[in-house]
C-alpha cells in the first residue's frame, strides 16, 4: 500500500515539474548538447552520416534559443527528431554469446528527466534507444577514432555557435567513450553545467580557453590534454634551462633541460626555489593545479612545472635556498628552439651494480637485447628493473624469463560501439609467460614513480606476476590503457585514455596507479646529495629481502 501511494506521488511530482516551467539558457542548452550527442550516436539516420550534424546544429539553436518553456522546449525537440525521418521498430538480435557488460558509465535515464521533456519527447528519445543503429557508426570507428567530423579553415573562436560546437562535440566524445567517466571527481554533467555560461559569454578570450583547459583537467586523466596556441599568450613561450620536482611546497632543482644554460644562469641540482616573481610555490601550485591534466596529485605535480616557470619575458625573478642560504635573483629563459634541449644519454642498457644484482633501464632496454641482459643476469639474486621511465616495449619478451607459466595479468574494456556509453570485457587477454622450468629464481624488484605512466604502468603489470617480485618507489600517474590524441577543430587538439586497463580481478588502476610494496618518496636532502634514494633502497632489498 505505502509502496502505491509513493509511486502515484513520484508521477503526480512529475506532472507539476513539466508545467509551462521556465528554463533558463544554461538548462536548455544543457539538455540540447545531451540531446544532440544520443541522436548523434544512436539515431539510425544520424548515426549513420546522413546528415550534416554540425549544420544541425545550427539551425536548432536559434529555435532553441527562442523557446521560454519545458512545454516549447520539448515542441522544438519534438519537431526536429520528427524532421530526421522515421525510425523503423525491430526486435534486438540476442547474441550467440554471453556478453560481459561494464556499465558504470552507462546511463541513459536523463531522456526521462521530467523537468526538461514532455513525455511524447521522453518517449521518441526512448524509442531511439531502443531502435538505435544496427550498422556501421559514421562518427566513430572500432579502437576510438573519431571520424567524418567536418572540417572548418579556422576556428572561429568569436562565433558563439562555433564555441558551443566545440563544447558539444568535447563533452559527447567523454560522455560516450571515455572509459573512466565514472572516477572523475566531478560528475560529468554538473561540468557541463559549470562550462556552458563560460563558452556562451566568455569574459575575455583568454578565460574562453582557460576554461577548455580546466575542463580537460576535469576528466582526472594523466592521457587527458588540451591544446591550443592562444594558450601561450597567457602562459608565456619562453622556458626555464632546468628541471624540477616539487616536494613540501617547493620546487627542487633535479636536472637540467640545457646543462651550458644553467650554468649560466647559476642553477645547481638541489637549489630549493621557494618563490617565482615574489609569488610562493605554494601559491602557484594552488592557482594553477586547475588547469593540470592528472589522474592524482603525483601526476599533476610531475605535469604542473610549465605554468610556474613559463613566461612571456626573457627573464624571470626567482628565491632560492642553497647550502642553508636564501637569495634572490634573475634568470633568463629561452624560447623553445634557443632551449637547445640536451637529451640524456642512455647508452647503458643494463649493467651490474653489485656482483649478484642486475640493473636494467627499461627508457632503453629493446626487444632484442633481453636475451643477453637474462643471459647476463641469470646467476644473479636479484634484479632491478627501472621503469621510472617509458619502457620499449619488452614486457612480454622479459616475462617468459621470470614465470615458471603463462600468467593472466590484465583485464579491459573496450567501448560497445552498438551502444555508445556502454563498454564489455575484452573476452581473451594475451598473458605473459610461458612454461619455462628454467625461469629465474632471483628477487625481481621494480623501480616505479610519477613518471611511471600507461606503457611503463602496463610493464609493471605484466612483471608484477613473476614470483618474488617486490615493486619499490612511489604512486605513478594512474593512466593505463590507449592514449588517443585528436583535432576537436582545427588548431584545438585535446586527448584521453580509450579504453580501460584493470587487474585480473577487475580492480582499478585508473587514478590509483601501481601501488609499491615499499613507498619511497625522493627528499630535498637526497637530491642535494646526489641519491637515488629508491634505487638505494632497492639494493638494500636485494640484499636482505627486506
Amino acid at each position: 500500500m505505502k509502496k502505491n501511494i509513493l509511486i502515484a506521488f513520484l508521477l503526480l511530482l512529475g506532472q507539476i515539474a513539466f508545467a509551462n516551467y521556465t528554463l533558463t539558457e544554461n538548462q536548455k542548452l544543457f539538455a540540447t548538447c545531451k540531446i544532440w550527442g544520443f541522436l548523434k550516436y544512436y539515431h539510425p539516420k544520424v548515426a549513420s552520416g546522413s546528415f550534416n550534424w554540425d549544420e544541425q546544429l545550427f539551425k536548432i539553436l536559434p529555435k532553441v534559443e527562442e523557446a521560454k518553456t519545458d512545454i516549447e522546449f520539448s515542441k522544438v525537440m519534438e519537431k526536429w527528431i520528427v524532421s530526421l525521418g522515421k525510425v523503423e521498430a525491430y526486435k534486438a538480435e540476442i547474441p550467440n554469446e554471453q556478453i560481459d557488460y561494464f556499465d558504470k558509465n552507462f546511463d541513459l535515464s536523463w531522456i526521462q528527466n521530467t523537468i526538461f521533456f514532455s513525455k511524447e519527447l521522453s518517449q521518441k528519445l526512448r524509442f531511439i534507444e531502443q531502435n538505435k543503429i544496427k550498422g556501421k557508426q559514421y562518427y566513430i570507428e572500432p579502437g576510438i577514432s573519431f571520424t567524418n567530423e567536418v572540417e572548418y579553415e579556422e576556428f572561429n573562436d568569436k562565433n558563439k555557435n562555433f564555441r558551443l560546437l566545440l563544447l558539444f562535440r568535447f563533452w559527447n566524445y567523454v560522455e560516450y567513450f571515455f572509459p573512466y567517466k565514472y572516477q572523475m571527481d566531478q560528475n560529468w554533467d554538473l561540468s557541463l553545467t559549470e562550462f556552458l555560461p563560460r563558452t556562451v559569454n566568455p569574459i575575455s578570450e583568454t578565460d574562453y580557453y582557460l576554461s577548455l583547459k580546466e575542463l580537460s583537467a576535469k576528466l582526472n586523466d594523466t592521457h587527458a590534454s588540451f591544446g591550443a596556441n592562444k594558450l601561450f599568450d597567457y602562459f608565456g613561450r619562453n622556458f626555464v634551462p632546468f628541471k624540477v620536482k616539487f616536494i613540501d611546497n617547493k620546487a627542487v632543482v633535479v636536472g637540467f633541460e640545457n646543462q651550458s644554460l644553467s650554468e649560466i644562469n647559476d642553477i645547481k641540482v638541489g637549489d630549493v626555489i621557494t618563490k617565482v616573481e615574489g609569488k610562493s610555490i605554494e601559491d602557484l601550485l594552488e592557482e594553477n593545479c586547475k588547469y593540470i591534466e592528472g589522474s592524482n596529485y603525483a601526476a599533476i605535480l610531475n605535469n604542473i612545472s610549465w605554468t610556474i616557470f613559463n613566461g612571456k619575458t626573457n627573464t624571470v625573478e626567482i628565491e632560492f635556498e642553497r647550502n642553508g642560504k636564501r637569495d634572490v635573483k634573475r634568470i633568463n629563459r629561452y624560447s623553445y628552439q634557443d632551449l637547445k634541449i640536451n637529451y640524456e644519454d642512455y647508452s647503458e642498457k643494463y649493467k651490474l651494480l653489485e656482483e649478484k644484482i642486475g640493473y636494467v633501464n627499461m627508457a632503453v632496454l629493446t626487444t632484442e637485447d633481453v636475451s643477453g641482459m637474462m643471459e647476463k643476469f641469470k646467476n644473479t639474486k636479484a634484479i632491478i628493473f627501472d621503469i621510472r621511465n617509458y619502457p620499449q616495449g619488452t614486457n612480454f619478451a622479459i616475462a617468459e624469463y621470470l614465470n615458471p607459466e603463462p600468467k593472466d595479468f590484465v583485464k579491459s574494456i573496450d567501448a560497445d560501439l552498438t551502444s555508445p556509453g556502454r563498454f564489455i570485457w575484452r573476452r581473451n587477454e594475451e598473458p605473459c609467460g610461458k612454461i619455462n622450468p628454467d625461469y629465474y629464481k632471483g628477487n625481481v624488484i621494480l623501480l616505479v614513480n610519477e613518471k611511471s605512466i600507461s606503457h611503463s604502468e602496463f610493464t609493471a603489470m605484466t612483471l608484477k606476476v613473476a614470483p618474488k617480485t617486490t615493486i619499490i618507489g612511489s604512486q605513478t600517474a594512474g593512466s593505463d590503457g590507449a592514449n588517443y590524441r585528436f583535432q576537436i577543430m582545427k588548431g584545438i587538439w585535446s586527448s584521453f585514455t580509450t579504453y580501460g586497463v584493470f587487474y585480473p580481478n577487475k580492480k582499478e588502476t585508473q587514478r590509483i596507479g601501481i601501488v609499491p610494496d615499499i613507498e619511497v618518496k625522493q627528499t630535498i636532502l637526497g637530491i642535494q646529495q646526489g641519491k637515488d634514494e629508491i634505487l638505494e633502497r632497492a639494493i638494500i632489498f636485494a640484499n636482505t629481502s627486506k
